[in-house]
């Protein structure tokens, strides 16, 4: 289990919430009615230090983070957040653990 955050999905964030070095960004899974790794959740983001960091990952001077009670949310996955230039956006990519490409 763990977070791999492109260095152009890094910048894409800094850019888009006016991020400063040493920022932290906080995903965790939200109610929603759209999909995401489990139905009923999707992924959410915020800007806040960490309180019980589970996963962390640094790019770009700002570290992405889930914090240890979120952890379930990717329970045998791996998060890849990557820049998909031609929508100008972010995709969350969810590979399980152990797969084979």
């Amino acid at each position: 289990m763990q977070i791999q955050v492109s260095d152009e999905a890094a910048r894409w964030y800094r850019k888009e919430l006016d991020l400063q070095p040493g920022t932290y960004v906080r995903f965790f899974p939200r109610y929603s009615s759209g999909g995401g790794l489990h139905p009923g959740f999707s992924l959410g983001i915020s800007v806040e230090e960490p309180r019980s960091p589970g996963l962390t990952e640094r790019s770009e001077e700002v570290t992405f983070y889930m914090e240890e009670q979120d952890l379930w949310y990717l329970k045998g996955f791996t998060l890849h957040v990557t820049y998909e230039e031609s929508l100008d956006d972010i995709s969350y990519i969810y590979e399980e653990e152990g797969a084979v490409n």
